[in-house]
Formats: structure tokens, C-alpha cells, sequence
């Protein structure tokens, strides 16, 4: 071999300054979680040396046997020298990107193969710069290429942030006749369409007059992954009609497309043709096809699809334990989530959520308190639904916990999804000005962020401030939505702004184009009752465009028994008990809105009402935490092992206080 040949000074002067900043690049595990060196070529391989170095396994291995073809001077020969660079730079686990550079180096004159296989090393080690500057290198030298250099390029420039450097291959590629070539128009379309430039990818797409499996399936699969789930299944529908069987990776993307949309007859013609088209079914067609019924609803079907595959994995088990979270089946998501092999942390929030979402925060925490045990650490998936948990029970310890630990000490990464849910946990549970402390600090905000802010003064009874919010969010270019509305006039029901609330009512749809909803109305109900409106209140249910929901009746109602208006009380809950006949709040609320009258007549018809029906007035309860674990009380429960003890506690404690405040009574008095 001859000395070291220099390279041009762009790759000398960047090599050494990328790997300084980049050290674990440097070894084998440069590679890892790549795909497996494929060492599969056309030529038979017959010498012994070689074929032993089809089947190395390390870099050990492959420096003794670089040793032996040196020897025996098998190494000037071209083909057993571009092994042993396929090898350093193409091997997962086993090869070593800087081992490949050196080699590359030190070759007098690199045929086309040997330049594309630098290339692609630098692609499957990560280093796209490295990559590209190798293509560039190639031009300035007049290496030949071929359609593999194109496409090997284009994969590095996928991920650069600018656009440049993928045009200007295009540009060459087409200045050289290579675009004519199927192989680099592909490269192209899936260059294009993973950077979401879908115009550029549609029109090198549809100047192919040619177009294989790959052409359709990579521009379906860009469609699928922008959201653009419409224009991914009609483009399926034109491949049907053509002469190109869809392979297993088109049948993902767009069952893919069909999950996002909601597609469930497309689905079910998609799962039609698995069945008649010999198609390959591996685990992951498997689980696209799962994964579709259980988004479209279709929960029958993913069990069938379900019990049907011979091997699962996790993302199959979790494929099931959201579906039945999420149509508050829970009792069939913990059975499933329980029967996981081997669950991770992904499968840990998908359980999680479901406690959440469908009510049961107690149950969400002490799933969490679990997943900690067993050592996984949550991601952000996870933390947003606790701290919606946290939220809904105060549960301000342990929200603010989360946030201190796992954002500020353990770095989770603080998305504008985490922080709005950081921000509602603190505003529900009381602490506005740490929300107020947090919203402040973000660098980004999206609607949620503004509507989680005002809602948070809104519940807070800080309405002045939920109103200053709404105007900045204004101000700052965000349209309002309907949430943002809700929220609005619910602060200025609680700091009755009635001219204001009116205000922001009617400008809506007027102004915003947003129609009033159910919730809309009851929170004018609400507004005009609390500030003693009531007929205007119930007028405004008359004019209703929708059924009233019971939120109004029950605004109506509360506001009837504020102001004694008893007429419209007895109407308020005659039409709240027709909807709901067991409801004990009402019949409650209606009997001492006919006390507060001395109408004990009526008062004992209501009971005697309840009595007839087997409605039971709902005791009160407290909740407190502690150790992470929640104990519930009820009024004049005796259920608790160490009942005696807490209730003597209570009475020492009561009668401390009222002491204290006699002692404060005769401080004053004198």
C-alpha cells in the first residue's frame, strides 16, 4: 500500500474538528442501532481469505485478516479491498467509521463503489456533513458517478436544515442525465417529501413515466406523514388501478393515512387486500392494521386482528391497552396492560392516561407511584397526564414535585405540551402565580397556552386578569377559539363583569365567526344569575337555538335559590330530574330553596319523593394526601381502622381553634 494520500483540504479541515466535538463517534459504537452490515454482492466468492471475511464479526477480526491479505498481497486487488471498507464502514455493531476514513485515505485511486460506500457510511454514522463533503470531493476529482452516489447524497442532505445542498444534487443529477434514472428519481421524491416539500416531490413524481413500487410507495408515505391523510389514499386508489402490486411498506403508510383520518371503510378495504394479494404479513403490517382499527373505534375488529397474530410485541399490547382506555373500557385496558410481557414506559403512560382522561386521577397517581417503583423513568407523554391527575384532585405536592424533579433536575425536556399542562396543574390547584410564573418564562406558546392561562385566572376568581390575558393573546396575533370563549365568560360570570360578558357573548360569531355552543349559554346563564338577572337568565334559555343542557338548568337554579326566585327554581328542576331522576343535589338544592320559604309541605314531598325513588343524598367527603397514597372520608364515617383515633384528634384540634379564637375575641374586646 502506499503512504497516506491527502485529501482535499475541506475534508482534512473538517474530519478532525467534527470528531473532536463528537468523540463517541469514534469507535464502533458510531454504528449502533444501525441495520446489520448486508456483505451480499454478485460475485462468487471462492477464495478462502475472502469468504472468511464475509462472515467478520469485529474489528479485530477484520485487522487479522487485513494483516493476512497484506501478506499474501490480495489487498492491491480492488474487490477484496472494498470489503474491507464496506466492512469499517458499514458494519452496525462491529464497524468504525474513522477505521474506514483512514483506509479511503490511504487507496491511490477509489473506483465509483468505494466513494459510495465513504458516503454511505457517513450517512449510517450520522455525520451527513462528512457525507456530503465526500460527494463534493467526488465532482471536484471527476470521479465517475453512478445513480447510487445520487441517492446516497440525497440521504445525507435530508438532513440539513437548508435546502441548498439537496437542490443542487437534483440540479447535477439532471445536468448529468442521471435523472432520467428510476433509482435516483426515487431518491429524489423521498428526498423532497421527507424535508414536507410535497409540491417538489409531486412533480419529480408525476414527470416519471415509469414508477415501481418504491416511487408510489414513498410518496404515499409523505402524504401519510404531513397529515395529509386525503390525498395518501387517493393516490393508493391510483396505484391499485396501475399495474404495481403494493408491498408491505405501502399497505403501513397507508393504513397509516387511514388512522389519522379516521378512514375505517378505506381500512377495511386496505385489510381486504392484505387478504386476497399474497402480501407478506409481518409484525409491523400487523400492528399498522391494529393501530387502524383501534383509531377508527372499530375495537371488535383490532381484537380479531388481535388473537390472529402469532407473535406481538409491546407497541401491540399498548395498540390495545389505548384502545380500550380510550372508549372507557378500563377494566379491559388494565387486563390487557397487566398481561403485557414486557411493558415499557410507553406501554407504563398509555395505562396512565387512561386512569386520567376517563376520571380516575386517584388511580392514574398510584399507577404512577408503580412505575417509579419499577425503575422506569417517565417521559413527557407520562407527565402530562399526572399532572392533569394532579390537577383534578389539587394535589399540589406532588405536581410541583414533578415539576421541580423531573424538569429542573433530571432535564426532561420542557415542550410547550408539558409546560401548558404544568400550567393548568398549578392554576387548578389554587397556585395562580406560579402558573402566572411559568407562563411568563416560555419562549413559545400556542393557543392551549393562552386558554390555560386565562381559564386559570378564570377559576381563580381573578377575572380582571383572565380579561388583560385575552387582550395581549390578541394582541400577539392568536385567534380565539371556542375553549378561549368558555373561559372568558366564565371570569366574568365569576367577577361579574355583566356588561362585559355580554360583550364578548355577542361578538362571537359576529366578530370571531365562533357560533355559541351549550357550554356558551350556560356560562351566560350563570353570569346573569349570580348578578340577579333571573328572568333575563331563563329568557336566554327560552331563546336557546339548542336543547339546554343541564349546566343551564343548573345555573338557573343555583341563581334562583341566591335571589328566591322559587317559580323558576321548581321549573329549573323539574326539567333538570327529568333528565337525570336520581340526581340527590337537586332534590337537596329544591328542598331548601322551599325552606328558606317555611314551605315545609313542599319540603317533605321532596323527600318523600327521594325516598320513593331510592335517590340517597351523597355524603360529603375530604380527600387528603399522604405519602403519595389518597384516603377519602366520608361525613360520619367510621370505616377507617384508626377511626377512634382521628376523630379525637379532630375534637382536640376543633376545640384548640376555638379556644384560640376566644382568646382572640377577649384580645380584641379589651
Amino acid at each position: 500500500m502506499k503512504k497516506l494520500l491527502l485529501l482535499p483540504f475541506s475534508l482534512h479541515s473538517i474530519l478532525p474538528c467534527y470528531l473532536q466535538h463528537h468523540k463517541s463517534f469514534s469507535s464502533a459504537s458510531l454504528l449502533a442501532k444501525q441495520a446489520k452490515w448486508n456483505s451480499k454482492t454478485n460475485v462468487i466468492i471462492t477464495h478462502p481469505t475472502l469468504v472468511v471475511m464475509e462472515s467478520c464479526s469485529s474489528m479485530f477480526q477484520l485487522r487479522q485478516i487485513q494483516a493476512r491479505m497484506t501478506l499474501t498481497g490480495l489487498i492491491t486487488h480492488t474487490f477484496p479491498l472494498s470489503r474491507i471498507l464496506a466492512f469499517c464502514a458499514l458494519a452496525a455493531d462491529a464497524g468504525d467509521i474513522c477505521y474506514a476514513h483512514r483506509l479511503f485515505c490511504r487507496i491511490p485511486q477509489p473506483n465509483t463503489f468505494m466513494w459510495n460506500t465513504i458516503i454511505r457510511g457517513y450517512n449510517k454514522a450520522r455525520i451527513p456533513v462528512m457525507a456530503f463533503s465526500f460527494f463534493l470531493d467526488m465532482f471536484r476529482r471527476r470521479v465517475p458517478f453512478d445513480p447510487r452516489t445520487f441517492v446516497f447524497s440525497l440521504k445525507a442532505c435530508e438532513h440539513f436544515s437548508m435546502a441548498p445542498q439537496g437542490e443542487s444534487v437534483h440540479s447535477l443529477a439532471r445536468k448529468t442525465g442521471f435523472d432520467s434514472e428510476l433509482l435516483v428519481r426515487n431518491g429524489l421524491v423521498h428526498f423532497y417529501a421527507v424535508r414536507g416539500w410535497l409540491n417538489h416531490a409531486r412533480g419529480v413524481f408525476d414527470e416519471m413515466s415509469v414508477k415501481d413500487v418504491v416511487t408510489w410507495t414513498t410518496m404515499i408515505d409523505g402524504y401519510a406523514a404531513c397529515n395529509c391523510s386525503d390525498v395518501a389514499t387517493e393516490l393508493f386508489g391510483l396505484m391499485l388501478e396501475g399495474d404495481v402490486e403494493p408491498n408491505e411498506v405501502t399497505l403501513i403508510a397507508v393504513l397509516s393515512a387511514c388512522s389519522h383520518k379516521g378512514d375505517l371503510g378505506m381500512g377495511k378495504r386496505i385489510h381486504e387486500i392484505m387478504e386476497k394479494k399474497n402480501v407478506r404479513w409481518g409484525l409491523s403490517l400487523h400492528n399498522a392494521l391494529l393501530d387502524m382499527y383501534v383509531k377508527c373505534g372499530c375495537l371488535v375488529a383490532a381484537r380479531k386482528v388481535f388473537d390472529r397474530m402469532e407473535s406481538r410485541d409491546v407497541f401491540s399490547w399498548t395498540t390495545m391497552v389505548n384502545g380500550y382506555a380510550k372508549c372507557g373500557d378500563l377494566e379491559s385496558a388494565r387486563r390487557f396492560f397487566e398481561q403485557t410481557p414486557q411493558k415499557n414506559v410507553v406501554c407504563w403512560s398509555a395505562m396512565i392516561a387512561g386512569y386520567s382522561q376517563n376520571d380516575k386521577p386517584k388511580d392514574s397517581l398510584k399507577l404512577f407511584h408503580e412505575m417509579l417503583e419499577e425503575g422506569f423513568v417517565p417521559v413527557e407523554h407520562t407527565l402530562v397526564s399526572v399532572l392533569s391527575a394532579c390537577g383534578k384532585l389539587s394535589c399540589f405536592s406532588l405536581g410541583h414535585w414533578i415539576h421541580r424533579y423531573f424538569v429542573d433536575r433530571i432535564r426532561i425536556s420542557l415542550s410547550v405540551t408539558l409546560t401548558n399542562a404544568i400550567i393548568d396543574m398549578y392554576a387548578k390547584c389554587g397556585s395562580i402565580d406560579a402558573a402566572a410564573e411559568v407562563f411568563s418564562a416560555m419562549s413559545e406558546r400556542n393557543l392551549v397556552s393562552w386558554n390555560s392561562m386565562i381559564a386559570g385566572y378564570a377559576a381563580n376568581g381573578r377575572a380582571k386578569q383572565a380579561v388583560e390575558v385575552f387582550d395581549k393573546m390578541r394582541c400577539m396575533g392568536f385567534e380565539p377559539d371556542d375553549i378561549t370563549f368558555v373561559s372568558l365568560l366564565t371570569a366574568c360570570s365569576h367577577g361579574g363583569l355583566v356588561s362585559q360578558g355580554k360583550e364578548y357573548f355577542d361578538t362571537m360569531e359576529r366578530k370571531y365567526g365562533i357560533k355559541p355552543k351549550k357550554e356558551h349559554y350556560a356560562c351566560m346563564i350563570d353570569l346573569l344569575g349570580r348578578t340577579g338577572l333571573v328572568e333575563e337568565a331563563y329568557k336566554l334559555i327560552k331563546n336557546m337555538p339548542m336543547q339546554p343542557c343541564e349546566a343551564s338548568w343548573g345555573a338557573l337554579l343555583s341563581a334562583c335559590r341566591k335571589h328566591d326566585n322559587v317559580e323558576l327554581a321548581t321549573l329549573s328542576a323539574s326539567n333538570l330530574l327529568s333528565s337525570d331522576p336520581e340526581d340527590s343535589g337537586v332534590y337537596v338544592l329544591l328542598a331548601n330553596i322551599w325552606a328558606n320559604e317555611r314551605k315545609w309541605g313542599d319540603v317533605r314531598r321532596v323527600r318523600s319523593l327521594m325516598r320513593d325513588k331510592g335517590v340517597k343524598k351523597i355524603p360529603g367527603h375530604s380527600l387528603i394526601e399522604i405519602d403519595g397514597e389518597f384516603k377519602e372520608f366520608l361525613v360520619a364515617d367510621e370505616s377507617h381502622p384508626q377511626s377512634e383515633e382521628i376523630y379525637r384528634t379532630r375534637t382536640v384540634t376543633a376545640s384548640y381553634k376555638l379556644q384560640s379564637g376566644q382568646i382572640c375575641l377577649s384580645m380584641k374586646f379589651h
